[in-house]
């Protein structure tokens, strides 16, 4: 008889079930918010076969904790954290997370489809996302969430469990008490790291099979964050995106401007033109961030999951925003993130959903880079190297 497993390869295996890396898309609130006619979601029958279609075979998707553990049965007014942007509603809408969850889980599972829950700690009328203040709470929703599901018996079709998208900046974790000075997005504090370890562990000693994971967008690159212990973590999930982390966004006058529309009527005058002036200077830069994340995965001995990229980061159909641009730089970031066998799944891009319209009508470049992401390599465990040498980029 072999053995046990460890816990942690136990749990990381659930990653890798299909033996390839997985496509992964974002459908974030999205998929329960957006329901109205023309919104994309409408038809949670027509929209998964439409995402099955382009080869994509994992979504995740915000499961609502805080709202399923205060009350299952209640109907929600979601405030809307932005109108600007096309993730979720641009203005109130009310929603029933229960039984709509489980509902959505077992049309995904019809279609071989894998859910990865996750949250953005969305905000409502009655604000119940800042009537919890400590990390036991915090696991707490997060478990009476899974325990639901658990009695529906779809824990099985579940695929990881992300404790607060991009941890921890404000508006999605308003509830955590920051030091003084930290930047929104600093995760590496004493308080945070006690924080995300000890929500993780409670968790987990209530669901020991599942992978865990607080997913990241800033405090991502210097070698010393690469150093920090994260080990109560099953996989790392960084976000990552060229034109945030290099001076693009700076050069473009972008600072997400949540209800002006300021920001995106900049995007249109430069974002493009920008891009065209020196492809290769953006690519370089993608470069080096999507390398420093393969070095924080070797260094940490942990498989990546990127859900969230490559390109900009906030997009939408309008005049003067063409998709080509964003396409092709995706599409050449997919290629390069495919070659390093670090990651267990990729994303195609964080607007790969209905509401998009001009990137989600393309189904031939979503199955064609479905199908490169998943003829990629696994991670290994004890690897040391990389199959891309730092200076080498792959072509698109």
């Amino acid at each position: 008889m072999n053995p046990p497993l460890p816990r942690a390869v136990s749990a990381q295996r659930r990653l890798f079930r299909r033996g390839r890396p997985l496509a992964i898309t974002m459908w974030d609130f999205s998929w329960l918010e957006r329901r109205w006619p023309g919104a994309g979601y409408e038809d949670w029958d027509d929209a998964l076969d439409q995402l099955v279609a382009r080869g994509y075979d994992a979504v995740r998707i915000d499961a609502y904790p805080h709202l399923l553990a205060a009350d299952p049965a209640r109907t929600w007014e979601i405030l809307p954290p932005w109108d600007q942007s096309l993730w979720g509603a641009q203005a109130r809408v009310d929603v029933e997370v229960w039984p709509a969850l489980p509902d959505f889980i077992r049309r995904c599972a019809a279609r071989g489809v894998l859910v990865a829950l996750s949250t953005w700690f969305q905000d409502d009328a009655t604000h119940r996302r800042e009537s919890f203040r400590t990390a036991r709470e915090h696991a707490t929703i997060w478990i009476r969430t899974l325990e639901l599901l658990e009695q529906e018996k779809l824990l099985e079709h579940i695929l990881y469990v992300d404790l607060c998208n991009e941890w921890p900046f404000p508006h999605w974790a308003p509830f955590f008490p920051r030091p003084d000075g930290a930047a929104p997005g600093d995760w590496r504090s004493a308080a945070s790291l006690a924080w995300m370890e000890e929500s993780v562990a409670r968790v987990r000693a209530r669901f020991p099979d599942l992978p865990y994971t607080f997913s990241f967008s800033d405090c991502l690159d210097d070698v010393a964050s690469h150093t920090i212990d994260v080990g109560f973590l099953d996989f790392l999930e960084p976000h990552c995106w060229m034109a945030s982390m290099t001076e693009f966004y700076t050069l473009v006058d972008y600072n997400f401007e949540r209800f002006d529309p300021k920001g995106y009527r900049n995007v249109a005058d430069r974002a493009e033109s920008l891009y065209r002036s020196d492809p290769a200077h953006w690519q370089a830069g993608l470069a080096a961030i999507i390398d420093r994340r393969v070095a924080w995965s070797l260094l940490q001995q942990k498989p990546l999951v990127t859900t969230e990229g490559w390109s900009i980061v906030d997009y939408k159909d309008g005049p003067r925003l063409p998709w080509e641009w964003v396409m092709e730089l995706n599409a050449w970031a997919v290629n390069r993130v495919a070659a390093t066998g670090r990651w267990a799944a990729i994303c195609t891009s964080n607007f790969a959903g209905p509401q998009f319209h001009g990137m989600w009508r393309d189904v031939g470049w979503h199955q064609r880079l479905n199908r490169t992401l998943k003829s990629g390599q696994l991670p290994r465990d004890g690897r040391r190297e990389s199959v891309l040498p730092p200076d080498k980029t792959v072509g698109p």
